[in-house]
């Protein structure tokens, strides 16, 4: 079976395994959302990333992760807790496609997901670089730097 249709067939698994993955991640501003909200996150990754597989393009994975980024960086989230959704996503693939997918085409699976979500996680870095850049940040007293034993 193609990756592509593994993962329709069994799309709702992977997205529970993979929210349930994120929960157990205990982060602070995706512990704050609603279960809905974060399901329909990991929901949306997984539709982009399938989407990807089937279009052999990154842009429209590029351009959410951009929006994403930006939205996130505005509410407060750290990098760190928006790449770990796209971590629980990339991880329960990676088992699936291990255990699931024909041997002689799981070097070809891994490598889409890895790429696609690679690209992804690629964006969210760097837009998170480049708003932080943007701010301002609040005087830093390093005084106890200087003050020697």
């Amino acid at each position: 079976m193609n990756l592509s249709n593994y993962l329709k067939q069994n799309q709702q698994e992977l997205i529970r395994t993979a929210f349930e993955g994120l929960l157990r991640s205990n982060l602070k501003h995706y512990s704050s959302s609603t279960a809905n909200e974060n399901w329909q996150r990991i929901e949306k990754l997984f539709d982009l990333t399938l989407k990807s597989i089937e279009n052999k393009s990154l842009v429209e994975m590029i351009e959410y992760s951009e929006k994403i980024a930006a939205e996130r960086f505005k509410m407060g989230f750290d990098l760190h807790e928006v790449h770990t959704a796209y971590n629980v996503l990339e991880e329960t693939l990676w088992k699936e496609i291990l255990n699931n997918i024909e041997m002689k085409e799981i070097g070809k699976a891994l490598g889409l997901v890895s790429t696609i979500l690679g690209a992804g996680k690629e964006t969210l870095a760097l837009t998170y670089l480049s708003l932080a850049g943007k701010v301002k940040p609040k005087t830093l007293d390093l005084s106890e730097l200087f003050k020697g034993n």
